[in-house]
């Protein structure tokens, strides 16, 4: 099912309600911005389009009050939604003479909001005061290929945060294309010409990566013989993306937080905050609550990073893709590494079509490189891995082999079994996802 077209933004420093409106929103397929206070929600305000603000009055520091007044005069034509678990006469005049054009009383029921969203947004398009609606821009990004409903919805959050500086967080398993995502959010956009950095945090030893993210100043520690700018300030003006957040330390993540908080940053060695402009994309192939759980993640900082969150499907997923890829990628390397486009035959790609691609997109770009060296002229069966072909499994009554041995063709007998999905394989193994990521590698 396709989004509908209305952007929301949810303004409350209870992360609980927070997270009620948007499950009841998304269950509407509407598209949700996340802000824990009036400062966040100014600043996404600026960046992206906003067709129903729904704010909180009782926050700490800046109340919803002094909200509903800014956005009064700097967006007159957007419809706010008020939602407060402190109701009164008084308060609810107050609310409307700042601007609001609905009041709902906490607690509420997924009725009484779903009346209040569309009673909201339909006076706001009768008095024409929303954009037009139309259709969503093509989905044509130069590195990203698919048909699949599950590609199609990626691809409009793609196309939905493309143009604003909303910090985006990219969730999927390793191989998937959390990258190409990145890249196709920036390159897309209107900010195409501004600088696009790529980080892997988990590439970085972590003692240098503050220094490596921030910058450092000359002397701030052994060997830092001269002052030296960071990838944040590299990216000023574009996009930062930092691949495999869950590695960084917690050191790094405070200072991550204050980034994205103040919108500023401070080099190693330095006392001078730096202003920067620039569009924070992270990644991660973990499960970033659980991190959080562990203690090894913080969870202000995840909040703040999920204001767009954009899942990126596993391949097995996106069946319906598999022939355009393994297309593009024997065209890709066919005229590479032979000097001319090749094929592959149908009873081949019917093979590529069965498999469970635990390596996702990754594998199947490694598989189609071999058998493109190995093919005569278009790819058969014959040129294909061995692994990808059908297999009888024996039994092992005389066949001695080492425990550790034994524990990987168990482990290799649950993944084919789970078609690759590796949280089913884990809790059949019993053991959790970051111990079967440690045995696979």
């Amino acid at each position: 099912m396709a989004l509908r077209k209305e952007n929301i933004l949810l303004v409350d420093d209870d992360m609980d309600i927070l997270e009620l409106l948007q499950r009841h929103l998304k269950s509407w397929d509407f598209h949700t911005f996340k802000a824990v206070s009036v400062k966040e929600a100014v600043q996404i305000l600026k960046g992206s389009h906003i067709d129903l603000l729904i704010t909180d009055i009782q926050m700490p520091e800046v109340d919803g009050l002094q909200l509903l007044k800014f956005t009064d005069e700097h967006y007159p034509a957007l419809p706010k939604l008020v939602v407060t678990g402190y109701p009164s006469v008084d308060g609810a005049l107050q609310t409307f003479k700042s601007g609001a054009t609905d009041y709902l009383t906490k607690p509420f029921t997924k009725a009484e909001l779903n009346d209040a969203v569309n009673k909201a947004l339909g006076q706001a398009r009768s008095q024409n005061m929303t954009k037009k609606s139309g259709q969503l821009p093509p989905l044509r990004y130069p590195d990203m290929v698919g048909t699949s409903p599950a590609f199609r919805k990626m691809a409009e959050l793609i196309a939905r945060v493309k143009d604003n500086k909303a910090t985006v967080l990219v969730l999927g398993e390793s191989g998937t294309g959390k990258e190409l995502v990145a890249r196709a959010i920036h390159y897309s956009g209107k900010f195409a010409r501004a600088p696009f950095i790529a980080v892997n945090c988990a590439a970085i030893p972590e003692n240098l990566q503050e220094a490596e993210l921030f910058g450092h100043t000359k002397g701030a520690f052994t060997g830092a013989s001269e002052e030296r700018p960071g990838f944040f300030q590299a990216a000023n003006g574009g996009t930062l993306f930092l691949d495999e957040i869950g590695s960084a330390p917690l050191a790094v993540q405070t200072k991550l937080l204050r980034a994205l908080q103040e919108k500023e940053i401070t080099k190693v060695g330095s006392r001078k905050a730096e202003p920067l402009d620039l569009r924070i994309v992270a990644a991660s192939n973990t499960d970033l609550r659980e991190d959080i759980a562990n203690k090894t993640f913080r969870e202000d900082l995840y909040y703040r990073l999920t204001v767009v969150e954009i899942n990126v499907p596993p391949l097995r997923e996106r069946k319906a893709d598999i022939p355009l890829l393994a297309e593009r990628f024997v065209q890709k390397y066919g005229v590479e590494y032979k000097d001319r486009p090749m094929h592959i035959a149908p009873d081949a790609l019917r093979i590529l079509e069965r498999y469970p691609w635990p390596g996702n997109i990754r594998e199947l770009e490694n598989s189609i490189q071999r058998a493109v060296i190995m093919a005569d002229g278009r790819i058969e069966v014959k040129d294909l891995p061995e692994h990808l072909k059908y297999k009888i499994a024996f039994g092992q009554a005389n066949d001695l082999v080492s425990l550790k041995d034994l524990e990987k063709r168990h482990i290799e007998r649950v993944l084919a079994a789970t078609q690759g999905n590796k949280t089913k394989a884990a809790e059949i193994l019993g053991i959790d996802r970051k111990t079967l990521r440690e045995k696979l590698k």
